[in-house]
């Protein structure tokens, strides 16, 4: 690795993890484009959702909780079961 390239992951290194992760995300995405049909900039949204879950900052839902609570919403606007 070159001086330029050891000063440069240096400083990245020293970034708190949310900038560390956007600076991997777009490095990445420079090296080897994204699966088709995940738009790079969804990796640091991902990331910031998967840490409030670890975090416990938010709460998940189950599948039938969240199924259960989108149905209310339609019952309650008046929008019928297709």
């Amino acid at each position: 690795m070159t001086q330029a390239a050891t000063d440069l992951l240096n400083a990245v290194l020293a970034l708190p993890e949310p900038d560390r992760s956007e600076v991997v995300e777009s490095i990445a995405v420079s090296v080897e484009p994204p699966p088709r049909g995940l738009h790079p900039a969804w990796g640091p949204e991902l990331r910031r959702r998967a840490a409030q879950l670890d975090s416990g900052e938010v709460q998940g839902v189950t599948r039938e909780e969240f199924r259960r609570g989108m149905q209310a919403i339609l019952d309650e606007s008046g929008v019928r079961r297709g």
